[in-house]
């Protein structure tokens, strides 16, 4: 007999309040179990875009290998965890791209708030931390509850909008046993025993949705959006002494992270001056300030 904490989504509900014409979203799919949502849905809407409008969203109730950054792998227990990508066609310039897993982290931490977890942080570039009762290399006081994974999809059309789909992978049932690695945590982990999987979906996509408007309304200028600031102030990086790890092997920049760029990098005030991270791993050292609720410079 299923457990009433790990229940199935109840799928016909979702498509009532989630679809349009009332809803936030074109298409949604739900499916029992999926390697990776955001491997399978970028090659299905790279196959066939006019069958995936935006915005879109494939769930699994139990993702075997899901993937993260630098082509990590984790999967979960059947149906612990949201587990939920998001087709956007966002009307933005390339070089703007890059604040689109920072906002959708914003509307990750907002479903946590949402599911009366408090103290949801925002790790650049892509991970919600929850406050944690000691510290652990890379993160300090934190512990990580959800992890973001943006990719473009691929499109040979020359008239094609870009289409990028956004994963979320949000630990919400797990117990401690259950946790792929000491600095993991879940909802119910952090005291949101029994958090709905349908209504957390259901404020993220609407969430995300509403994020990703704000910045095409402003022309992907995420301080003219407020977003800059939201960012900030829920930030646990920006005021922190970091060491970047920088993607393809190309060395390290540590310093004091001070602010995010326009398109979404990671400015580090080092001993030789500013310099900006755009791609890869960044471990938190200590905090030169008081944060998360750090003020954008």
């Amino acid at each position: 007999m299923t457990s009433p904490r790990r229940a199935p989504l109840d799928v016909p509900a979702l498509r009532r309040d989630l679809l349009t014409p009332s809803g936030p979203l074109a298409r949604l799919d739900v499916l029992h179990v999926s390697a990776s949502t955001n491997t399978e849905l970028v090659d299905a809407a790279g196959r066939a875009p006019r069958e995936w409008p935006a915005p879109a969203a494939l769930v699994a109730e139990h993702q075997a290998a899901g993937r993260g950054r630098a082509g990590r792998e984790w999967q979960t227990p059947p149906r612990a965890a949201l587990t939920v990508s998001v087709l956007l066609r966002p009307r933005l310039a390339p070089a703007r791209l890059g604040w689109l897993p920072l906002v959708a982290g914003l509307a990750v931490a907002r479903a946590v708030t949402a599911a009366g977890v408090d103290g949801a942080a925002l790790k650049w570039p892509n991970d919600v931390l929850l406050p944690a009762a000691d510290d652990v290399p890379g993160l300090g006081p934190f512990r990580k509850v959800a992890g973001v994974l943006a990719e473009v999809v691929p499109d040979a059309r020359d008239d094609a909008t870009p289409a990028v789909v956004v994963g979320v992978g949000l630990n919400v049932d797990q117990a401690a046993a259950e946790l792929p690695v000491p600095t993991a945590t879940s909802l119910a982990f952090a005291g949101a025993v029994g958090a709905d999987r349908g209504a957390l979906l259901g404020v993220l996509v609407r969430e995300l949705v509403g994020v990703v408007r704000r910045l095409e309304v402003a022309d992907g200028d995420a301080v003219a959006a407020g977003l800059g600031r939201e960012y900030a102030a829920a930030s646990a990086t920006l005021g922190t002494l970091v060491r970047a790890e920088l993607a393809g092997g190309r060395g390290t920049v540590e310093g004091e992270a001070v602010r995010v760029a326009a398109d979404g990098g990671l400015v580090v005030a080092t001993p030789a001056g500013e310099r900006t991270v755009t791609a890869g791993d960044v471990h938190h050292l200590r905090t030169t300030g008081s944060q998360p609720g750090h003020s954008p410079r």
